[in-house]
This record gives structure tokens, C-alpha cells and sequence, in this order.
């Protein structure tokens, strides 16, 4: 029987180098599970870890491992994403939000405990998005004007979370927020109305609030869509504040909620709206989605995911205070324009 052989691909930089220190380790854990491993060092060049996934995946390697934060996992899976032949995947998170390892239920900041779910042997068919016909995301698509917002924040903000982050130290700019006309097509018909922010959810942990598509399925063919259509800033702080509460934002009249396997997105004005794809820009409107379903093997921590309890570690406590500051801070904003139009 052939050696089964696996390819890990890391970030030396990611998480205080974290995984620099423990590459040794976690060949070893891989050896004991049966794979015959070695070890890619990602490169400062673009794309250094989506060509070396894609080359592994040619190569007949049986599992591609991604180590670091969001970005080294995003170019991993459009490395592999488009090819026919695709190997397992493992996530070793070191980053400092990791979605999709939360979602699966990875350790994160703990290679070895990460690694460790792999001898499992539990996986998940995972749902891959596709934009443009050849960019692919795992986690969420965003469109709107407080998505370009985020373009000028250091790159770990570049999340759900960070956006309110971003907006908690400067809640001066959420009056730059703004509804524009904007055409949407998908599987249950047409939004045709003013919109300030378009999200495409794959995963419920986005920016590390479960709660935003409580109810997404990993591997269902369906995006959960979440369509904002205020832009007045009590509206949003109201709709952060549902949200901090366990999804209640979901039957506000002032969002729709909708599950769709396609999305077209088409501004309805010359203005430019930009897109950003787990995190990172990904081109401008219009643009299609598509969701690829169970596109690729990931291993995962399926004895916790099928588990509803919803888990407040400290990080999401963490989030938690942030949101609060942030809606308490849009009001104190919002005191003051009415006390500036009295």
C-alpha cells in the first residue's frame, strides 16, 4: 500500500513566528498518524503558499496543511480550489482571528493541539465561494461603504470584527456611511433598493461573532446573505446591539436574511463599490458569487461542531466589550447631533 504523504505549508511570521518553533513537532505528530511529511516555508513573493498548494496537489500529495493566519489559509485554498484532483486539508491556525478555524473547531495558537485533530480523521465537506469565476473564499464576501472603509486598516482588522473594532476608535467616520442603490439577484429573487453593506456568510464565525449567520451550514450549497439597508447610525448601533444578543438582528425589518447558492451583485449608479473577500480586496462590483458545495475535505473537530452550545471563550468576550463600546459610542454620537440640531 502506497505511503500516504502530506505537505505542510507555513508562515514563519504569523503568530509571533509560533510556528517556526514547532514545525519539528508537528512532522513528528504527522508521521505517527501515517504520512510521510514535508515542510513548505512560505516566501515574501505573492502568492508563495497558493502556487506551492497547487504544486503539492499535482505533485499526488494526499493532504495539504495550511499554518498561519487567514491570509496563508486563503492562499492555500485558492490554490487548490480550482484544480480537479484536490488533496484533504488541515488548518494549523496561528493568526490572530482565523474564522474558518474557529468555525471547524481548531485550536488556534496551539500547533500542536491543532495538528492533533488531524488524527481524528474527522472532516467536513466544506462549501468554497467563488467570485469572478476564479477567486475563491471560504469565509465571507462584503460590499458597500463601510467595507471601503476598511482598506486603510492594519491587515488583523480585515474581519467582521474589525470592522466595529475599526469603528470603536473612529466612530467619527460612521457618518461616512452610506446607503447606495444597488441591484441583487438571487435564488429567491431580486433586491432592487438602497443598501449600505452586502454580506455573503459561508461560515457562522464571522470576525469571531458567532452570531451573525447563527444558522449557516458549512457544507449546505448556500451562502446566508445579509443585506443592510440603513445607513442611519442609531439603526446600526441597534443592529450591533441584536446581534451581541444572540442573533436577534435576523427578523429586523431593516436587514433581509436570505439562503442562496448564487449571488449577483450589481451597483445601480456609476459610484465605485469595492469587494472584499476574506478580508482582502477582491475586485469591484458587479461581480457573481457562486457557492461551490463541498468543494473541499477539511479535517475538523466534529465532535464540537455538532455541539449547539454556544462557547464564550475570553476572545469573544473580548469582542463582546468592543461591540458594547461601539454601540455606546455611535450613541453618545447620536446625542450629539441631536443635541446639535436643537
Amino acid at each position: 500500500m502506497r505511503q500516504k504523504r502530506a505537505r505542510l505549508i507555513y508562515n514563519p511570521t504569523s503568530g509571533q513566528e509560533i510556528m517556526k518553533k514547532n514545525v519539528g513537532q508537528v512532522l513528528d505528530i504527522l508521521e505517527g498518524f501515517g504520512y510521510e511529511t514535508s515542510a513548505f516555508q512560505t516566501t515574501p513573493e505573492p502568492d508563495s503558499a497558493k502556487n506551492e498548494a497547487s504544486r503539492a496537489a499535482k505533485a499526488g500529495f494526499d493532504l495539504v496543511i495550511a499554518a498561519g493566519g487567514d491570509g496563508t489559509i486563503n492562499e492555500v485554498v485558492n490554490g487548490l480550489a480550482p484544480l480537479k484532483k484536490r488533496p484533504k486539508v488541515a488548518l494549523i491556525p496561528t493568526g490572530t482571528t482565523n474564522d474558518l478555524a474557529r468555525a471547524l473547531k481548531i485550536p488556534r495558537g496551539n500547533p500542536i493541539k491543532a495538528a492533533q485533530v488531524i488524527g481524528k480523521n474527522q472532516l467536513i465537506h466544506l462549501d468554497v465561494g467563488r467570485a469572478h469565476g476564479d477567486t475563491y473564499f471560504v469565509n465571507i464576501a462584503a460590499a458597500g461603504t463601510l467595507t471601503e472603509l476598511t482598506y486603510n486598516v492594519p491587515s488583523q482588522l480585515k474581519t467582521m470584527i474589525g470592522y466595529l473594532a475599526y469603528l470603536v476608535k473612529g466612530v467619527e467616520l460612521l457618518p461616512r456611511v452610506k446607503t447606495v442603490p444597488v441591484k441583487i439577484t438571487h435564488d429567491q429573487g431580486v433586491f432592487e433598493d438602497e443598501a449600505s453593506m452586502v454580506f455573503a456568510a459561508i461560515t457562522n464565525s464571522v470576525g469571531g461573532f458567532e452570531t451573525i449567520a447563527p444558522d449557516a451550514k458549512l457544507d449546505d450549497g448556500n451562502f446566508t446573505l445579509i443585506i443592510v439597508k440603513t445607513a442611519n447610525l442609531i439603526d446600526i448601533a441597534n443592529l450591533v446591539r441584536k446581534l451581541i444578543q444572540g442573533g436577534k438582528h435576523i427578523g429586523d425589518k431593516r436587514i433581509e436574511y436570505i439562503k442562496t447558492s448564487k449571488i449577483v451583485i450589481e451597483p445601480q449608479t456609476d459610484e465605485r463599490m469595492m469587494i472584499n473577500l476574506d478580508g482582502e480586496y477582491g475586485g469591484d462590483a458587479p461581480i457573481t458569487l457562486e457557492n461551490l458545495k463541498n468543494h473541499l475535505d477539511f479535517f475538523a473537530d466534529t465532535d464540537e461542531i455538532s455541539d449547539d452550545a454556544f462557547d464564550l471563550d475570553t476572545e469573544e468576550l473580548a469582542l463582546e466589550a468592543i461591540a458594547q463600546k461601539f454601540s455606546h459610542e455611535v450613541d453618545e454620537l447620536g446625542q450629539g447631533e441631536k443635541d446639535n440640531q436643537e
